[in-house]
């Protein structure tokens, strides 16, 4: 029976997801699959390449330095997030990550990432034949968030955040044959997703991709179903959750490292607290 670790988004709140996959890696737990979305992309692909800590301590490094996430790289290039700095300079030069190792452990890792053309959540395998910068390119398109990044061309598509479309890609992954998938999210299980606040603006931002207007407007919806279906699954046996216990004290885009610090000590000892129940419902057929 093939498992799954399910990597919800959400901007710096996936500090939290950090300090979890980092405890998973120092306990020697891997699954047979890997699927991020947004920042469960961006980060989440430490945990193929064996990088543990790699993501809590280049974001803490850089996460004040403008040229990494400013509201001056976003009227210079379009992009509060860095292209150059962020999705090349650090992975490349800084912080390097490790494509080779990447590339040669065996779980699969996908990213999710919204068609703007379609509105549709687009699943790419990363690592098959793909240079570093096409590898990155997915991994950034699947973090672009709307209004304050530019569309992605990678692939053939043209692609924003994949939380637009898919934020918490379960389902996918059973039908691709996980069958025991363990689900980061980073809210908590009191949280309810209202209706996007920022859609007036994006009807004018989007005008030209009226399909992704249509999925922006029933995002709401998809997400608040789609973690009914984690909890069903969880009741179910066939999925294992884990989220923080009170919303977290982070933003989207955070520049105050300590409050990137407490959010991930958050993740780590949540999982802590669990190992033995996770090692359990990983055991079991």
């Amino acid at each position: 029976m093939k498992t799954g670790l399910v990597l919800e988004g959400g901007g710096m709140r996936g500090m939290f997801s950090v300090g979890v996959t980092d405890v998973l890696m120092e306990h020697g737990l891997f699954f047979d699959g890997i699927i991020g979305v947004s920042a469960g992309a961006a980060f989440g692909c430490n945990v193929k390449s064996r990088q543990k800590g790699r993501a809590i301590r280049y974001n803490t490094k850089y996460c004040d330095d403008p040229r990494f996430c400013s509201f001056r790289s976003l009227r210079k290039t379009g992009d509060l997030f860095s292209t150059e700095f962020c999705y090349w300079d650090v992975p490349v030069n800084r912080d390097p990550f490790d494509f080779k190792t990447f590339r040669a452990t065996p779980e699969p890792f996908y990213v999710v990432c919204t068609d703007v053309r379609t509105g549709k959540a687009v699943y790419h395998r990363c690592g098959q034949n793909e240079s570093d910068r096409e590898l990155l390119d997915w991994i950034r398109a699947s973090a672009s968030m709307p209004l304050v990044s530019n569309v992605v061309s990678v692939g053939g598509y043209e692609l924003l955040d994949g939380g637009i479309a898919d934020s918490v890609p379960l389902r996918f992954f059973e039908k691709a044959g996980y069958a025991k998938n363990v689900v980061v999210l980073t809210q908590p299980a009191s949280y309810v997703k209202g209706k996007n606040k920022a859609l007036p603006l994006l009807r004018i931002t989007e005008r030209k991709h009226p399909e992704l207007l249509k999925t922006l407007a029933e995002r709401h919806h998809v997400y608040n179903d789609a973690v009914a279906y984690v909890r069903r699954r969880a009741e179910a046996g066939a999925a294992f959750v884990i989220q923080p216990p009170f919303p977290l004290d982070v933003g989207r885009v955070e520049h105050d490292r300590e409050k990137l610090l407490r959010a991930y000590g958050a993740g780590r000892k949540t999982i802590e607290s669990r190992l033995k129940a996770l090692e359990d419902f990983l055991k079991t057929d």
